[in-house]
């Protein structure tokens, strides 16, 4: 569609708005440029709860339509990704000092119905005496609620959307940076940096689409020149990752005399997964860590409903991110809407710029729905929203069924340990076949690295997921930081400058 320009859609942020945009654009036919100052989800959507739920306590706040919406959200996305996707049952132990039990009943009853739930089972009672959902449980709460929402390798689904976006043929870039733009004939003429050591170079693009995050009010104001009264609210949120506390595939949700709640998950097997923390963050946008508070209060919440108690030194990794809220003026950090808002900006004869504030990984799609919904008046002739009941890449699987694909995996790749197959399987669905080509031995799939990491997958990650560091491949395209030995990181960090050595040469 593009004529005047070299793209129909800059979009500058390679997090899951930016990601979900370019899917959908792209699949729309239009010719799309995204550009990533770091890796997929390096930042915001690598650091979420890694939850697709419609949000529970948002009830409270009367956000009933972003409630709604993420529910029907939420059977979508598992239908579209069953392999990074899968349900989940949450436990909730009762305080009635916290929460009266009418309050809680109701609020479930309309989770339960807000979003024409087909899929999952609904909320019931429990009594935890008689319940083994009670047996790590310290004595005292004695009844709770069992209700149902949904997992997510979170940057894994960033990843698939760019993947996806490329396949329908968008051009993404990480490690480039997005110095700035000026509106010219109804164009707008931008400068990108490749920040790998490519150089600068000038690009041209009907529209601007400010996904940036954290960084949405500072690419408006410094690096477009545009006062908007519309900012975010940054707001910190932190995890720490502890030994594992309770035996079951369930979550436990905890309501604290503060009122609000921490989640307690399942996590990479060996481990149980914490969080989150919401901290008001004034400075500046970037890379964050958990401080030494927030491990304390999140210790301190396990300890009040668990048998076996935890203390920081007991914490095996952590991870904070920094969200972007809209900013509606709440005076809580927890009370700030998770809704999201776009906004264009598009003066008579000027080329349009839309600016992504807030949001949540569970309604990305509909975001970017809206998103190309916005822009249909500037974009003449565009084709028809698609994304719904497309599946992700990996998540073709017959009727979603992940136990019938892992089960024909092993049949075809008899070869691979059990546990390996598990995660392949869950990493990249049927894209696991790619992956895995014609090897019939492990010794056919390379250079192990541990952990099952092998160099076939390695070079997977390079081809098709804009891997470039070891800390891409072992904490975003995997978890496998926690499992792999001492060293790992180093002979992988050699391979790859060997990789990317061979290239340059291919190259010429």
């Amino acid at each position: 569609m593009a004529s005047q320009a070299d793209y129909d859609l800059l979009v500058v942020g390679g997090g899951i708005n930016g990601a979900g945009i370019a899917r959908d654009a792209a699949g729309r036919g239009l010719k799309v440029l995204l550009v990533e100052q770091d890796d997929f989800a390096r930042h915001t959507s690598s650091a979420s709860t890694k939850l697709i739920h419609g949000g529970l306590r948002y009830l409270e706040y009367y956000e009933f339509r972003l409630v709604r919406e993420a529910l029907i959200e939420r059977e979508r996305l598992l239908a579209a990704a069953p392999h990074i996707i899968w349900p989940l049952r949450f436990v909730l132990p009762h305080r009635n000092d916290v929460r009266p039990a009418w309050m809680v009943r109701l609020g479930l009853f309309l989770y339960d119905h807000l979003g024409g739930r087909k899929r999952l089972p609904g909320s019931e009672g429990v009594r935890f005496r008689t319940s083994p959902l009670g047996s790590a449980l310290k004595p005292g709460v004695e009844r709770g609620f069992v209700y149902s929402d949904c997992w997510v390798q979170d940057s894994r689904l960033v990843v698939l959307n760019a993947r996806d976006a490329a396949e329908k043929g968008a051009e993404l870039h990480t490690r480039t940076r997005f110095l700035g733009a000026q509106r010219e004939g109804g164009i707008w003429h931008a400068e990108i940096e490749d920040l790998r050591g490519g150089g600068r170079r000038p690009v041209t693009a009907r529209i601007l689409v400010n996904a940036a995050g954290p960084w949405v009010s500072e690419l408006l104001t410094r690096r477009l020149k545009i006062n908007d009264a519309d900012k975010v609210r940054l707001v910190k949120g932190s995890h720490i990752v502890v030994p594992r506390l309770y035996e079951g595939d369930h979550c436990y949700i905890l309501q604290n005399p503060d009122r609000r709640i921490v989640f307690a998950i399942p996590y990479e097997g060996d481990f149980t997964l914490v969080g989150t923390t919401d901290v008001p963050w004034n400075e500046a946008p970037g890379p964050v860590s958990i401080s030494a508070e927030e491990t304390r209060y999140l210790c301190d919440t396990v300890n009040r409903y668990f048998k076996r108690e935890v203390a920081p030194e007991n914490v095996v990794w952590s991870y904070a991110g920094v969200r972007p809220l809209y900013d509606d003026a709440a005076k809580n950090a927890s009370a700030v809407t998770r809704d999201y808002v776009l906004k264009v900006d598009a003066p008579e004869g000027e080329a349009p710029l839309l600016s992504v504030f807030g949001g949540k990984i569970t309604t990305y799609r509909k975001l970017a729905e809206h998103a190309l919904e916005k822009l249909e008046p500037h974009l003449p002739g565009l084709k028809p929203a698609w994304t719904a009941v497309a599946p992700l890449p990996g998540g073709d699987m017959p009727d979603a069924d992940f136990d019938r694909f892992l089960a024909g995996l092993r049949q075809r790749f008899p070869f691979l340990p059990e546990a390996l197959a598990y995660r392949l399987a869950r990493a990249y669905g049927t894209r696991a076949d790619r992956l895995l080509g014609k090897a019939r031995s492990m010794e056919d799939l390379g250079e192990d690295f541990g952990a099952g990491l092998t160099q076939a997958e390695v070079d997977y990650l390079i081809h098709e997921e804009w891997a470039v560091t070891a800390e891409d491949i072992l904490w975003r395209r995997s978890k496998l930081g926690l499992h792999v030995p001492a060293g790992t990181a180093e002979r992988l960090e050699a391979y790859l400058a060997r990789q990317k050595q061979s290239q340059e040469i291919a190259a010429g």
